[in-house]
């Protein structure tokens, strides 16, 4: 009769624990992902289709200047009010990776970095303004952490570049359990998703090509073990147990009878 009862027991524990797989959990599991491996990244930033940039031209000779900037849009406060703040108009890079800049028509950008775009932008606009001032800026650049993470999300930098340390900064760092030797980092390159995994226990990770990240960067937190195990429980779980609890011991009184 014991015997009985035990195996009972165990049935009814079986029932009413379940456990999570890997699979259920982890994010981009069909590896290796269309593209390949992220070789590295460049020295500096590269301007890509859909990114957005403000470019504004200065001289010595304002009038002289003005033709290549794009004029200044004012944003309401609310429907009624016509005053509120102003803002710079920007330039999309299109999926053929050019822009339309005043005067100078439509203009290649996409591949080139902040210095050769400001460059390039000197020699043509000085046959019209002299000893042109070139600002360039990105305002779209944003890095998106998800996973294991306490606060996870897309976040706009202000900056032209950011570590991936200091983007799981941004997300207020890993949670207990996150999985740390196995980050997953997606990047476009050439229009193609490429990806690499990086090791955040080693400190050869500060060093990798990949530490500095690129705009529209995904990084991406695998849960660990524990949470897997731990994921299927919910507060039902103990008004199930208790249940069970109970119903196995009629059961036993029934087969001791």
């Amino acid at each position: 009769m014991k015997t009985h009862i035990f195996i009972i027991s165990i049935l009814a524990l079986a029932f009413a624990s379940s456990c999570a797989s890997r699979k259920d959990l982890v994010y981009f599991q069909d590896e290796p992902l269309s593209g390949g491996y992220i070789d590295s990244t460049p020295e500096q930033l590269i301007y890509k289709p859909d990114d957005i940039l403000t470019i504004n031209v200065s001289a010595a000779d304002p009038i002289a200047a003005k033709p290549f900037n794009l004029s200044v849009v004012s944003e309401s406060d609310d429907l009624v009010r016509a005053t509120g703040s102003t803002r710079m108009q920007t330039y999309l890079i299109d999926f053929n990776g050019n822009i339309e800049f005043p005067v100078l028509g439509t203009l290649h950008i996409a591949g080139m970095t902040r210095i050769e775009l400001t460059n390039m932008l000197k020699e043509k606009i000085s046959a019209y303004a002299k000893d042109p001032i070139i600002n360039v800026r990105l305002v779209n650049f944003t890095v998106t952490v998800i996973g294991e993470v306490a606060d996870p999300g897309t976040f706009t930098i202000q900056d032209e570049r950011i570590t991936l340390l200091e983007a799981l900064g941004l997300a207020n760092d890993l949670t207990i359990f996150g999985q740390r030797k196995n980050v997953l980092l997606i990047r476009e390159v050439d229009g193609k998703k490429r990806f690499a995994k990086m090791d955040l226990t080693s400190v050869n990770s500060v060093s990798s090509p990949l530490y500095y990240l690129q705009q529209n960067d995904v990084i991406v937190v695998e849960p660990n073990n524990s949470r897997i195990r731990s994921s299927t429980y919910n507060q039902n779980n103990s008004v199930l147990i208790s249940a069970i609890g109970t119903l196995t011991t009629i059961l036993a009184v029934f087969l001791i009878k």
